[in-house]
């Protein structure tokens, strides 16, 4: 029996801000835009929220989120955990909830990264930083050479090939043809997969996740707030976070991620084994951050991963539902992913997500991973 049972905590409202190439909107204005929509669902509005919780982004943290929406919080976060954050802010959230430090909480993020041109592997590094005299210096491009070194470590180690890499880019496209928000949505091949452009050996560039615009909103809260909302309430089970290394030197083992201790953490304390899971949203920034957490979060022993996504398990009308809305690898990718995966979790447990729809869907984790697979993030969320 969970705490849980007794302060419940609920995902009342999720909403996408405007994706692909943004170039009518700030970051600030996506997150109000997305924020007011998502609040609408919770049946509240600004005035509601004593809760701001956003990752880093450039300036934008909770202190100018939170002027720009005219919000004054009683509890406020801008823990930077990259595309995990927002995993962890519901596990923050739901603590600050049940402690009675906010009782509406409000997630945000925004980012305009392809219109931009922000991203890329060339860009200037502080020459001070640890990463820059150790790694970078010597031509490990960042974050990609970092995961085409734990890619390669497990092919090694394991027999791991690029065509069970490959289907994974697969089963995501396939749901993101499912997707009318979807970046790319044409049809996709294993050999495709294996034809595009070499990146960071082993990985090609079809392994690799979209750059797009984008970002979100959710809102967490209790019980009280939960029943006047205008849609659905969803409530949160577990959470749990982690995190391993900065410097790929230190990660402890090139093939156990962070997420194996929050996804064991947030299944305990939601009370549920892989096998009660309907609906899996990972982190897909690369092929190998799926294979990873599929292994880490015990949906098939470690070093399995490579046969577990054969055949489709992933794809619509696999064992295994998961990217249900193409992902990063083809729906969108803004930076940090971690919050859109809640927003398609909570839609796939409403009934929400049109001809993506899992049926009975009733179990959903959504699992986010950041930095340079540094952090971990496990969020189950339910149908009651």
């Amino acid at each position: 029996m969970s705490w849980l049972d007794d302060t419940p905590i609920y995902i009342t409202g999720v909403a996408e801000t405007p994706l692909g190439e943004v170039w009518d909107q700030t970051e600030l204005s996506m997150c109000a835009l997305a924020a007011r929509e998502a609040l609408a669902e919770a049946g509240l509005t600004l005035k509601d929220v004593d809760g701001v919780f956003v990752n880093y982004m450039g300036e934008e943290g909770s202190v100018q989120v939170a002027e720009y929406l005219g919000i004054q919080p009683r509890y406020a976060d801008s823990s930077d955990l990259g595309g995990a954050a927002f995993e962890a802010f519901v596990h923050h959230a739901m603590l600050a909830i049940t402690a009675g430090h906010c009782e509406v909480a409000l997630i945000t993020y925004a980012s305009r990264q392809r219109s931009r041109r922000s991203r890329g592997m060339t860009r200037p590094q502080d020459p001070t930083t640890l990463q820059s005299q150790f790694e970078i210096a010597y031509g490990l491009p960042a974050p990609l050479g970092y995961y085409a070194l734990i890619a390669a470590r497990h092919m090694h180690q394991f027999g791991t090939t690029p065509e069970q890499l490959a289907e994974i880019a697969v089963a995501a496209r396939r749901w993101a043809q499912l997707n009318p928000k979807a970046w790319s949505r044409d049809p996709l091949t294993v050999a495709d997969v294996l034809s595009s452009r070499p990146i960071c050996e082993p990985l090609h560039r079809l392994d690799c996740c979209l750059v797009t615009d984008g970002g979100g909103a959710l809102v967490v809260t209790n019980r009280a707030h939960a029943a006047g909302a205008a849609k659905r309430p969803i409530r949160v089970l577990g959470a749990a976070e982690s995190h391993t290394h900065w410097l790929i030197s230190q990660m402890p083992d090139l093939t156990v991620s962070a997420g194996a201790q929050s996804g064991r953490e947030a299944f305990a304390m939601a009370g549920i084994t892989p096998a009660d899971v309907d609906v899996l949203e990972p982190y897909d920034s690369f092929t190998i951050t799926v294979l990873l957490a599929l292994e880490d979060l015990g949906f098939c022993a470690k070093g399995e991963g490579g046969a577990f996504v054969e055949h489709g398990r992933l794809a619509p009308g696999g064992s295994l539902p998961a990217m249900t809305s193409g992902g990063g690898l083809s729906y969108n990718h803004p930076g940090a992913l971690g919050l859109l995966l809640l927003v398609e979790a909570v839609r796939q447990l409403r009934g929400e997500a049109g001809a993506r729809q899992v049926p009975e869907a009733r179990i959903a984790v959504a699992h986010g991973v950041g930095g340079l697979h540094s952090t971990a993030g496990t969020v189950v969320l339910a149908r009651e």
